[in-house]
């Protein structure tokens, strides 16, 4: 089960005022099969998935018993998250 946070709820609006436009369903899908898995910010864990040609969506949440409760999302440039082996494929 997933839930979003009153903060990542938020998050919506403020990415679409600044002309980014995320679903509810691409968050689900970024958390349910991401490309990887940031494990460095524990107990938070962070799932990432190629949102465009530059940039990818990482979704950052926190596991509670059988729950993902979705704290923050953000596009971020690929060639800041990505390692060189992901750049090569």
């Amino acid at each position: 089960m997933l839930v979003f946070t009153k903060h990542a709820r938020v998050k919506f609006d403020v990415l679409k005022r600044h002309g980014v436009h995320v679903s509810e369903e691409q968050i689900r899908e970024a958390v349910l099969k991401p490309d990887r898995i940031d494990h460095s910010r524990r107990p938070l864990l962070i799932a990432q998935v190629r949102f465009d040609a530059q940039r990818v969506l990482r979704v950052v949440y926190k596991k509670e018993g059988n729950v993902k409760k979705i704290i923050t999302f953000y596009p971020g440039r690929k060639k800041q998250y990505e390692t060189n082996e992901e750049r090569e494929t």
